[in-house]
């Protein structure tokens, strides 16, 4: 007899318990039902199979040949759901393979990148690390798909109710000049930060506009001398010029170990802002991005 496309494959578990225990008490007690409610299940096999299945004997509940030809099924059926559907998939660092995808500024790759790398190496060896740039919209849709594992830095357009996110440690910014500039001190005068040529870097992170947005609140107007979007040329720049910049403080902090640069506070008082890293919901409980969160809370997080 072919069982009914709506067969219910929860009643499975009631014959097996029976068959195994040969009274329906003990199999509620073992199934954690009440005996109402497998006597109910037994009633609804019986009607969707064509056979009573089991019948009273000197010895208990004995199953007829219907249901002794669906123990070993069942029982398959069931270590198949323990092996395939409820064990969680392991992820062993040492022995994996998985190439990891950060989202990350060239700002971050210098903040986050090179700790990450020497603990992977140690901990990972065979995993590959991938850095991208985008734009917003397009590491949130990464983030959705499972292409970027996290998004680490300074990212406030990833709230929407499905993203997570941890806080890593703020952040602030740091002016630098050649060190043989004659503007001396730790702190700059407003009259010397408005005199003095400036070099901006128009990047696609998003951090470099807090500074920004902070003059153009104050109503401070520099003298630009040199724009651009790249980081990596600025320690350069600056050693070998007059100009001034003003960084995130762990770029400065990098670059100011350059012969020729050192660090100096700008004139005013500019807000913090947290680092953190992002991840998307439906993958907070992988095994693989678990651990990856794991690796840069240990290494960031205060």
């Amino acid at each position: 007899m072919a069982l009914k496309l709506d067969f219910d494959l929860n009643l499975l578990p009631v014959v097996l318990a029976i068959v195994e225990e040969r009274s329906v008490s003990r199999a509620a007690e073992r199934l954690g039902w009440s005996q109402p409610k497998v006597s109910i299940a037994l009633n609804k096999l019986r009607a969707a199979l064509g056979d009573p299945l089991f019948v009273r004997g000197s010895h208990g509940m004995a199953p007829t040949p219907r249901a002794l030809a669906l123990v070993a099924p069942t029982r398959d059926i069931l270590a198949r759901v323990r092996q395939d559907v409820l064990a969680a998939t392991p992820f062993d660092p040492a022995t994996s393979t998985r190439r990891f995808t950060f989202a990350l500024s060239d700002i971050g790759e210098m903040t986050f990148l090179p700790k990450l790398l020497a603990h992977m190496q140690r901990h990972a060896p065979g995993t590959t690390v991938v850095s991208v740039t985008l734009p917003p919209d397009q590491i949130a849709k990464g983030l959705e798909a499972g292409e970027i594992d996290l998004a680490l830095g300074y990212f406030p357009d990833l709230t929407a109710r499905n993203f997570f996110q941890q806080r890593l440690f703020t952040h602030s910014f740091i002016s630098l000049l050649n060190a043989r500039h004659p503007i001396k001190g730790e702190r700059m005068s407003m009259e010397d930060f408005l005199g003095i040529g400036h070099a901006v870097i128009r990047a696609e992170g998003r951090s470099q506009e807090i500074f920004e947005q902070l003059l153009a609140r104050h109503g401070i107007e520099r003298r630009v001398v040199l724009s651009t979007p790249h980081f990596m040329s600025i320690p350069f720049i600056i050693a070998s010029t007059d100009l001034l910049v003003t960084v995130p403080y762990a770029v400065g902090e990098s670059f100011a170990r350059i012969a020729g640069i050192r660090m100096i506070h700008p004139p005013l008082d500019i807000p913090q802002f947290d680092l953190r890293q992002h991840w998307h919901r439906k993958y907070h409980k992988d095994a693989a991005n678990s651990w990856i969160r794991s690796v840069v809370t240990t290494l960031f997080a205060p």
